[in-house]
């Protein structure tokens, strides 16, 4: 189906469009919420329009079709991103019982807000530093946490991750179901998976979230979560009671409807997929909308080439760049990129390098420990006082209690975007406390 039949097949479908396309024909003096008076799409709760907190009209109806298509017991939509999904998930495995977790490094930032701020104790699988993240693997966690993993009352999983590694979930799920443990999964840059069961994290998780908006047809912040089961979708609900916005957006709404109903571009895959198997300097993954390409010490250069004709990538992390696509992405616009990376490809050379560092173990840092904010270039070889990194993917590069390193006081200097960082400085432990700890 082209696009445009595409789109107008699937706002037919929309409940909450359809409600707010009738709402912007009705006679409407508003004297409600938002406070900028001019907009019947965007709305607040009125007498017609539900209400997300307790719906019972248009907005509970398409969350159970949403639910349907997901392969959910009943799923959520959320207008405060995936990391909303992901404090509600804790927390609801918290009430669940869940006191430890397993889960990997290079979890994202909201992962380790919500166990200190749920008090769930994270049991760390520790991955090597190396160029390209590997997919996780339960045989890696297994032999890196060893007899501790089996402290650990659920598992936290990223898949995919902001590089396109799909986990093998299905190895996930036998080890949970043998040894009784709940299984969470990040799925916030999956949403396009649910066209592909095998590598959704709905076909295996007890929980999880997809963050629409990175990958399909919906407004930034628009996401879902889910449960498989009616005893983790109570507790899910009491989750999102907490930490979802009581003034949600019916635009975003609408839009992450839209975005989940919105039919699988086969065309633009196939031809990304063909494309990433033909490239040597393309990483292929099992997820076809990141497209990672290799500059190595040269990536920043590339994609500073790349922005100055107009192309935007999402991300750069010093050895790759990293372009998202969707199922709206223009063909005309892929084939721009092709022809912009052919000729970068020949004039930036890529070398592989094969070094790999073991990540350097987090100092106990003590709650009352003295800290202050000095210059990054001033920062090699000092305690880090709490995590930072790149801006996207938001995974940390330095935790709180690492040492340091010139290579990522580098990396943090030549990205454009970062968090952890207050213009230009970061935070450190005073050397008096670290020396104190060390003792």
């Amino acid at each position: 189906m082209k696009g445009g039949r595409a789109k107008k097949k699937t706002l037919k479908s929309c409940r909450i469009y359809q409600m707010l396309r009738k709402s912007a024909k009705k006679r409407h003096v508003p004297f409600h919420m938002p406070g900028h008076k001019i907009g019947k799409w965007d709305i607040t709760e009125l007498a017609y329009s539900d209400n997300l907190a307790s719906p019972r009209g248009c907005i509970a109806q398409a969350e159970r079709e949403i639910a349907k298509i997901l392969g959910a017991y009943k799923s959520f939509i959320l207008t405060d991103g995936s990391t909303s999904g992901v404090l509600s998930m804790l927390y609801a495995v918290k009430r669940l019982g869940v006191r430890k977790i397993a889960l990997f490094e290079r979890s994202h930032q909201s992962v380790w807000n919500g166990c200190n701020l749920m008090g769930i104790t994270p049991l760390v699988y520790t991955q090597k530093e190396e160029k390209m993240p590997n997919p996780p693997t339960m045989s890696a966690l297994k032999e890196v946490l060893g007899e501790i993993l089996d402290a650990a009352d659920a598992l936290f999983i990223t898949s995919p991750d902001y590089y396109g590694n799909v986990a093998d979930l299905a190895e996930f799920r036998r080890y949970c179901d043998e040894k009784k443990k709940l299984l969470l999964i990040d799925g916030a840059h999956g949403g396009h998976l649910h066209f592909d069961r095998a590598l959704y994290a709905g076909e295996y998780a007890d929980m999880w979230v997809d963050g629409v908006h990175k990958s399909l047809p919906a407004l930034t912040q628009g996401a879902v979560v889910s449960a498989r089961e009616e005893k983790f979708a109570d507790a899910l609900l009491q989750g999102v009671a907490t930490f979802r916005t009581t003034s949600p957006s019916y635009p975003i709404m609408a839009s992450v409807e839209y975005a989940v109903k919105y039919p699988r571009n086969q065309r633009l895959e196939r031809d990304v997929k063909t494309y990433i198997s033909s490239q040597d300097r393309v990483y292929a993954s099992k997820d076809w909308t990141k497209l990672c390409a290799f500059f190595g010490e040269y990536a920043f250069e590339a994609e500073a080439e790349l922005i100055q004709k107009g192309i935007y990538p999402e991300f750069c992390d010093g050895n790759a760049v990293m372009f998202y696509l969707s199922p709206l992405t223009k063909a005309r616009d892929f084939e721009r990129l092709k022809k912009e990376l052919k000729t970068l490809f020949a004039k930036y050379l890529y070398f592989v390098k094969e070094e790999r560092k073991p990540t350097p173990t987090p100092l106990v840092l003590d709650k009352n420990a003295k800290t202050e904010w000095v210059e990054i270039e001033k920062s090699m070889g000092k305690t880090c006082a709490a995590d930072c990194g790149l801006f996207p993917p938001c995974t940390p590069l330095i935790k709180r209690g690492e040492r340091i390193s010139e290579e990522k006081i580098g990396l943090l200097q030549k990205a454009a975007n970062t968090y952890g960082l207050i213009e230009g400085k970061i935070l450190v432990v005073s050397s008096t406390d670290v020396q104190r700890n060390e003792k």
